[in-house]
């Protein structure tokens, strides 16, 4: 996977960018999966569309992070996870990487469950059968990556493509009141105050800035096969900032519009409570009287699993290889974490009931965000360090910048923890 993608040196800039395309769109894969779909959801029906300022924040967040992700890759020409290892006694670095892992679980889990449902509502498979099917996903991804790295971009970014499509048309015929979710970017005191739309929020972050891509993207862009001078490295890590940035823009066009097709149908009529997948999907039909809204839904999902599936795999790899310096074949690793994510998803599927399975993709949200902080703060102390950097240490803005996010998120995840001891 390193430098197997080649670049070009010269001509002009949109041609140079369209080498570096691709590691951004794999990144957006995580701030769209299936348990963002199950917080967006049932942040729009409980909230309306007040919750779409937490959406804002956590993109910008985002983009700041993954910037920092790109310096550190192409610049120090490390990942996280081997930054981690290099940088940190082994006492440290093994908690980081089980930390790094549970996030991987918690991704997977989300994939696993939004994937079963998507079978469910699309081909009528029962939801214990479509989750022990998910295990069949490596083929998939060795498919893939017997074809070379840029087919695994092509299918993500076309997946992404149908997903956009899908929303694009449900957008239209659920005719949100757009001054209201113009207002809605704006953020409001309530967050704080409120102790369940803070839960919803944080499960928001967790699913929007994820653990695993900050390690999966430091990685991806050692994929291009870039020069060795100073400057080449300096276009390299401006070309990559890019691409990311562009792909995390979508990424927000398609998570504000769950949220605000839940605060368009489900708020609006009354249905505060919706958080289930299926339950969603079910209403829409009435609510907008169309059949193509629920079945657009049902595709929508569909792509999300897969294309989560293929990133989960590839930061997987990523970060045991990184901290362990341990490689494993793609398809057992694959196997291993689906296996992992497959065990509670059966036993809440089978001892709960399907609907049990909403609030299982929220927690697996919350427990993102939880972990957050293990790899935000390895992440700025590396790139803000000249030592580790050389000529490529962040500006001290973008440092600044990502210090207070850090603070943010450590601040929101206290506030959250304390609210649960209390």
């Amino acid at each position: 996977m390193f430098a197997t993608v080649g670049t070009t040196q010269k001509g002009p800039f949109w041609r140079k960018l369209l080498a570096f395309l691709g590691p951004g769109y794999l990144v957006a894969v995580g701030y769209m999966d299936p348990g963002n779909w199950a917080t967006s959801l049932a942040g729009g029906s409980k909230f309306g569309y007040a919750l779409l300022s937490i959406a804002l924040l956590s993109n910008g967040m985002a983009i700041v992070l993954q910037s920092l992700c790109t310096r550190l890759g192409v610049g120090a020409g490390r990942d996280l996870a081997q930054a981690c290892r290099d940088s940190f006694p082994r006492w440290v670095s093994l908690p980081l990487w089980l930390s790094a892992e549970l996030a991987i679980t918690a991704t997977d889990l989300a994939e696993v469950i939004g994937t079963a449902i998507g079978l469910n509502l699309l081909l009528h498979i029962p939801l214990g059968v479509g989750v022990v099917l998910t295990a069949a996903d490596v083929f998939l991804i060795l498919a893939l990556q017997a074809f070379g790295f840029r087919w695994i971009e092509a299918f993500v970014v076309a997946m992404l493509g149908v997903i956009a499509a899908c929303f694009a048309v449900q957008i239209a015929l659920a005719d949100p009141d757009w001054g209201a979710v113009l207002r809605g970017f704006v953020p409001t005191t309530e967050i704080l105050a409120n102790r369940e739309m803070l839960y919803l929020a944080l499960g928001i972050l967790g699913a929007t800035v994820m653990p695993h891509n900050l390690y999966l993207h430091s990685g991806l862009v050692q994929t291009r096969l870039i020069g060795e001078s100073r400057e080449e490295k300096r276009e390299a890590i401006k070309l990559a900032t890019i691409d990311s940035s562009i792909a995390l823009c979508l990424a927000l066009v398609i998570n504000a519009s769950i949220l605000i097709l839940a605060a368009a149908t489900f708020h609006r009529t009354g249905q505060t409570d919706v958080a289930e997948l299926d339950q969603a999907h079910g209403f829409l039909a009435p609510l907008l009287g169309s059949t193509l809204a629920p079945t657009l839904f049902a595709v929508a999902l569909l792509c999300c699993g897969l294309n989560s599936t293929i990133t989960a795999t590839l930061s997987g790899q990523i970060v045991m290889e990184g901290f362990l310096n341990w490689r494993i074949a793609p398809w057992l690793r694959r196997l291993v974490t689906r296996l992992i994510a497959i065990v509670p998803a059966v036993v809440v599927t089978l001892l709960a009931g399907e609907k049990a399975t909403g609030r299982l993709l929220i927690l697996s949200q919350v427990v993102l965000s939880l972990q957050l902080p293990f790899a935000v703060v390895p992440l700025v102390m590396f790139t803000a360090s000249r030592r580790k950097m050389g000529a490529f240490v962040a500006p001290r803005w973008l440092s600044g910048l990502a210090m207070v996010t850090a603070a943010l998120i450590i601040a929101l995840n206290a506030k959250l923890v304390w609210d649960f001891v209390m």
